[in-house]
């Protein structure tokens, strides 16, 4: 898919539709999901099929603006829990991920829980919410995370802890690392690119943009011990860094570019 050559009214008329059918898409499914949760809440502990329910609701932006391609390369583990990590350049980072087939749930900012619907939405389908710079609220979100893990559930942490402003990747925390470690559970690494370009933080408006999501291999973390945290929170940056060059080569191949997107 290369850039499209259109007027950038055009492309703000279509963006400002695509806000709107979002909108009603969201608040029409909110009472589908809450019905979901009572009706699952008997056999269901981790809320998995109400999570599954709030992503797939959730990817709805990636089809309803038409200058959206998404790519999902690469496959999550078939089974068993593990702990993504992905750079996060935008919020369009979460919608393009929610296209994955398997749950996860999801550790997020506190004020994403407090917002009128989206709040409930993620309250409902059991993701975990953190008050970043608070230590005894990151350790009760790892305490729920690693509740998750022990039943089989995987989940998704961004390890920059907030989206980037520039799309360049940041600083990692520990946090993903050690809780994959504590568990013994294996490190999903995700690279995503295009992204920032397509809902860049900070502007209303969306732009046009090829967006490549890359499940890399798996890192095990069995007989890792604390000691390992931070060699193995760098290996992870390093793998994602390296994935994240190469997808903008690829983009850049088909004519993605910062003076195209800006």
């Amino acid at each position: 898919m290369r850039p499209p050559r259109l007027p950038r009214l055009v492309v703000n008329v279509l963006a400002a539709v695509s806000y709107v059918v979002s909108v009603v898409v969201i608040v029409l499914g909110l009472p589908v999901l809450a019905l979901l949760v009572v009706v699952t809440l008997p056999f269901d502990e981790t809320r998995r099929i109400p999570g599954i329910f709030l992503r797939r609701l959730g990817s709805t932006p990636t089809y309803v603006f038409p200058f959206w391609t998404v790519r999902i390369e690469g496959a999550q583990p078939e089974s068993g829990a593990y702990v993504c990590t992905s750079n996060h350049q935008s919020f369009l980072d979460i919608f393009g991920m929610a296209r994955q087939k398997r749950e996860m749930k999801w550790i997020a900012k506190e004020e994403i829980f407090k917002l009128p619907f989206f709040g409930l939405y993620f309250r409902l389908s059991g993701d975990i919410p953190v008050n970043r710079g608070d230590r005894e609220s990151g350790g009760a979100a790892l305490t729920r995370a690693r509740w998750y893990l022990d039943r089989g559930m995987p989940v998704m942490i961004f390890p920059e802890g907030t989206r980037s402003r520039d799309g360049k990747l940041g600083p990692f925390k520990p946090g993903a690392f050690r809780l994959a470690i504590e568990a013994q559970v294996p490190i999903l690494p995700v690279a995503v690119t295009g992204s920032a370009y397509g809902m860049p933080k900070g502007s209303p408006w969306i732009r046009p943009t090829l967006v490549i999501v890359r499940l890399l291999p798996p890192v095990e973390t069995k007989g890792m011990t604390g000691a390992d945290v931070l060699k193995l929170m760098e290996e992870v940056r390093t793998r994602i860094a390296a994935a994240e060059a190469e997808i903008r080569a690829e983009r850049a191949a088909l004519g993605w570019d910062d003076r195209l997107e800006g």
